[in-house]
């Protein structure tokens, strides 16, 4: 539930004005509240999951992260005003997770080899949009947003949680080990899944491994940090109560795919 997993639209789905879609960062408690119906909306209401930090009363996912990290908003400014926000993410850096106690990531991951290794982190995460707005010009514009405010920051390394739905390993034996195989990260610049809920993603020889329907299986948003140059942590974090197989994503700037950078602004 960590981050959303989008689906791909048709063109004649999206019927809204890409032209008053605009990108901005939460600046007031009436922002980040905005934030977190949008993540109850999809992470809670049509995704299932739950946790300590959802308010079924109120509408919102929160944790104890939010007061302490950035929020990028993705507004249709055509809306109501107090029904203007259709995209959410969040990001941290290095001081920000100070105050917070650590990255969100460490709860699931061991990340000694990304903290020590001497690069500006940027943890991303809580990423979604409203179901209208799935596809092409919406996620453009919150990642265009995003790539202004790593480029801001200065970041050397982009990483977070990133979710397959289920916690079904051998539906996602494919999957995973396509991933463990091609895009696994160097290890001076990777995370650990923490036991007791660890899994190996080497679960299918690579010689075994039907690349096609791995490929397929693969969340759409996890193929796009692919594309940018992404790598993945080593092994998998099952989490029952999310309903979810996470890994960690990890994306190393300097190695960014160069025309997919240019794409969104990087």
């Amino acid at each position: 539930m960590k981050t959303w997993v989008p689906r791909v639209l048709k063109k004649a789905d999206m019927r809204f004005d890409a032209s008053r879609l605009c990108v901005r960062r939460a600046v007031c408690d009436a922002d980040l509240a905005a934030a977190q119906r949008l993540r109850y909306a999809v992470f809670v209401s049509e995704l299932g999951g739950a946790g300590g930090g959802v308010d079924h009363n109120a509408g919102l996912e929160a944790d104890h992260f939010d007061r302490f990290a950035d929020h990028l908003l993705l507004e249709d400014l055509s809306r109501p005003e107090n029904d203007r926000v259709i995209g959410v993410y969040r990001v941290m850096d290095a001081a920000m997770a100070v105050g917070a106690g650590g990255f969100y990531c460490a709860a699931e991951f061991d990340l000694t080899a990304l903290e020590t290794s001497g690069r500006r982190l940027l943890e991303l995460g809580r990423s979604c949009l409203h179901p209208d707005y799935r596809g092409g010009p919406g996620m453009f514009h919150l990642w265009a947003g995003l790539a202004r405010y790593v480029a801001d920051k200065n970041a050397d390394v982009l990483f977070g949680v990133a979710s397959f739905h289920g916690t079904d390993v051998a539906s996602l034996a494919a999957p995973l080990s396509f991933l463990a195989d091609r895009h696994s990260a160097p290890a001076t610049l990777t995370a650990l899944a923490r036991a007791p809920h660890a899994i190996s993603m080497q679960i299918i020889p690579p010689a075994q491994i039907d690349r096609k329907a791995a490929i397929c299986a693969i969340p759409a948003l996890i193929k796009a940090y692919l594309r940018l140059g992404g790598t993945v942590g080593q092994g998998a974090y099952v989490d029952h109560a999310f309903r979810t197989t996470d890994v960690c994503l990890i994306l190393d700037t300097a190695r960014m795919n160069t025309r997919m950078a240019a794409l969104y602004g990087v």
